[in-house]
């Protein structure tokens, strides 16, 4: 049965192209979003480029029909701009809020079309409560959404014969025709007849072969793998025919650690890239950071602290040394390390560069996209964090960047992925990791 869709304006701000993304179904926008639209235009954060985009592609439209009318799709659903002809006030305090008017305009829908399946869609919770009170089917706008616990994690198990094994070990790789991995996916190869016979490989889609995991023996800038997902996340922040890695885990697993002590290693030891890029969103992504007092590296600081940390900590400094003057503004005095916000990488090119994008779970799927298109020749590309701890109000564990990216990427031979499950920074954070 064809549906209409009422959209609140919250969903056009999320998803510019969310007009498409609902088949041959009906789609109306209520004049009230566009006027909230219209305020938000001139603003230079992601909302405001969102904001642009919708009023262009509603220009668009107005090109191939009336839009009081309704305007068709290629999908063949067919767009409108309705307005109510009464408000809410029977129902609702009178105001003149743009929610009412914007609920008033799904009401009118469904009383003159009661056979028509009539869905609200906001992100707003508490609009979608109030459109139930008021007898509408409200619903979050999921076409971004993805189910935690069924999340790609990168890795899995296998059990195979003990010559298998060996025959791993002894070659280094092992022709398979294994059915449901995806590039790049990490396996522990397993004795059939003895658990602790194992071997930790990579599905080479390419080769059709189980890859042997690098042994880091010497580590890397100091640090070695504690865990096997550790030694899944290395090897894949080393290996240069991965263009994307994605690292998801909760705080204390190694993420950021392992994805700086790999770049550092890949730039300052290999000479493989130019230099290492980390940039951390500030927030929302766009806003400037002109509010803190001082020149452009004084404002950073706060919101880069963690990366400098962890640079000092593989730089393996001392109290003595750090008293002396040293710091992580050595490597990037010598041009080894560039740290700056995402705040301005919209129509850059980045080639030649190890870039690592931490707390990527607080970026929106368009700004992930922003962010990736970015990526020139010769440059790797690191998306980190942890999809339980977002500070970002408009979006959530299911629908963030990060985890889009690791779902959208998993079947391409250039991207990897890997879940840390373990953490490693303390017991106490362990446990206040897995107990609050």
């Amino acid at each position: 049965m064809r549906k209409t869709f009422v959209l609140d304006t919250n969903v056009l701000l999320h998803d510019p192209e969310a007009l498409s993304h609902f088949g041959d179904n009906d789609v109306v926008v209520p004049i009230y979003c566009i006027e909230e639209i219209d305020q938000f235009k001139k603003e230079l954060s992601e909302r405001g480029r969102n904001a642009r985009e919708v009023a262009r592609n509603l220009d668009d439209l107005r090109a191939k029909g009336r839009l009081a009318e309704g305007v068709t799709l290629d999908g063949g659903g067919i767009v409108r701009v309705a307005t109510a002809t009464r408000p809410l006030s029977h129902a609702l305090r009178p105001n003149d809020s743009a929610d009412n008017y914007i609920l008033a305009v799904a009401v009118e829908i469904r009383e003159r079309n009661p056979d028509m399946a009539v869905i609200f869609v906001t992100k707003d919770v508490n609009l979608r409560v109030r459109a139930d009170a008021l007898g509408l089917r409200a619903e979050d706008y999921l076409a971004e959404r993805i189910d935690l616990d069924e999340l790609y994690s990168g890795t899995a198990e296998r059990d195979v014969g003990a010559a298998e094994v060996d025959r791993m070990y002894a070659d280094g790789s092992l022709p398979a025709e294994p059915e449901g991995l995806f590039p790049n996916q990490y396996v522990l190869l397993r004795d059939e007849a003895s658990a602790a016979h194992t071997a930790l490989s990579r599905w080479d889609a390419a080769k059709r072969a189980f890859v042997l995991v690098r042994r880091l023996r010497e580590g890397v800038w100091g640090i070695r793998p504690r865990n096997k997902e550790q030694h899944y996340a290395l090897d894949l922040l080393l290996c240069d025919d991965v263009k994307l890695v994605t690292l998801v885990g909760k705080a204390g697993t190694g993420k950021t650690l392992l994805a700086i002590a790999a770049g550092l290693q890949r730039t300052v030891e290999d000479g493989s890239f130019h230099k290492l890029l980390v940039s951390r969103p500030i927030f929302p992504l766009g806003r400037d950071v002109g509010y803190l007092p001082g020149a452009l590296e004084e404002k950073l600081n706060p919101w880069m602290q963690p990366i400098y940390d962890n640079v000092e900590l593989l730089m393996g400094l001392s109290k003595a040394d750090k008293k002396e003057g040293r710091s992580y503004m050595e490597l990037i005095d010598m041009g080894y390390i560039e740290v700056e916000p995402l705040t301005y990488i919209r129509g850059r090119s980045i080639p030649n560069q190890y870039m690592i994008v931490d707390e990527a779970q607080n970026l929106t799927p368009h700004e992930v996209k922003t962010i990736i298109t970015r990526v020139g020749e010769n440059t790797k590309i690191v998306l980190t964090g942890d999809a339980y701890q977002i500070d970002n109000p408009y979006i959530d564990s299911a629908n963030n960047g990060l985890t889009y990216i690791v779902e959208r990427f998993k079947n391409e031979p250039l991207a990897g992925h890997v879940t840390l499950v373990k953490g490693e920074r303390s017991g106490l954070a362990e446990l206040a990791a897995n107990l609050l």
